[in-house]
């Protein structure tokens, strides 16, 4: 099945998946989160993301996960969901899994321990992406993955039928027109350049970009989106003034990781009890009283 381009445009929002200390889902509140996405102004759910903790969950809890989502929003929302995995065959299974419970694509992450390279990362990904029929989005995301995807590998990527779109970092050099530019030279024209970083949003958007991934916009949909779209238009002023009521956030997010924060978030806002999955810790209570204080404008947008 082939999902037309706009699946992989405009905000796509990713949710935290709460689970116990056992790794086991709780699949009501993840319901919870993905019923503020429905209706906000998100053009997907990123389900079992790295916010999503995709690598912290067994299969079994995978697959719960993405039941659950699918349960909860039908067909109101293309749900995009993580298949990363050590092994080329499991990332097969968690393609197919997803693939069964209803998921609208998927993304992939080259996860390794074994430094992976290029040809072996070609390899895996034509694989994984021959193991279904749905629409797979490349997640470039070399911080977690110590991954470094060559030009060259994305190109030939492009080139497999059911691979239709990429997830970038944010370039170190803040050139997105210049790194947009260079990849559209070595893609084809429907091939979806999306980034993520959630402070690099304005920028990536008002640059030219296809899509954002945004962890922020698994708790804070409407206003995510509103930025999206004002950026999306070019409304410089309107995207600076929504990107400055985000900035405490990205200021925490940079300071701690995005995903202790948002759990923290979440926690605060009485949407989920759970904690990161250990060995990750909780923030303090003083980190934590800065996260409440940085999410009050967004908890009323």
């Amino acid at each position: 099945m082939t999902l037309p381009l706009p699946l992989f445009t405009g905000l796509s929002a990713f949710p935290l998946t709460p689970a116990d200390v056992d790794g086991h889902v709780d699949a009501e509140a993840l319901q919870r989160l993905l019923q503020r996405i429905v209706g906000s102004g998100a053009r997907s759910i990123g389900l079992l993301g790295s916010t999503g903790t995709y690598m912290y969950l067994s299969r079994a809890e995978r697959r719960r996960a993405t039941e659950a989502a699918i349960e909860s929003v039908g067909s109101r929302l293309p749900v995009i969901v993580g298949v990363g995995a050590l092994r080329t065959d499991e990332a097969v299974a968690h393609a197919r899994d997803a693939a069964a419970a209803g998921a609208d694509a998927l993304l992939l992450a080259p996860v390794s321990y074994t430094p992976l390279t290029q040809e072996e990362a070609f390899q895996h990904y034509q694989t994984v992406a021959a193991a279904t029929d749905l629409p797979l989005c490349v997640y470039n995301n070399p911080s977690t993955t110590h991954f470094n995807f060559s030009q060259d590998l994305i190109g030939r990527l492009a080139a497999l039928p059911t691979i239709q779109a990429v997830k970038m970092p944010l370039p170190g050099n803040g050139d997105f027109s210049g790194e947009i530019a260079r990849l559209r030279r070595i893609v084809a024209p429907q091939f979806a350049i999306g980034y993520s970083g959630d402070w690099g949003a304005a920028e990536a958007l008002l640059a030219g970009t296809d899509s954002f991934y945004s962890v922020a916009g698994g708790l804070f949909p409407r206003p995510m989106a509103a930025l999206t779209r004002a950026a999306m238009a070019g409304d410089e002023s309107g995207t600076a003034r929504l990107d400055a009521m985000f900035s405490p956030l990205w200021e925490l997010f940079k300071a701690h990781g995005s995903l202790r924060v948002m759990y923290a978030a979440a926690n605060l806002m009485g949407l989920s009890s759970a904690l990161p999955p250990r060995p990750l810790l909780p923030l303090g209570p003083d980190i934590t009283a800065k996260v409440d204080a940085a999410i009050a404008p967004l908890r009323q947008a």
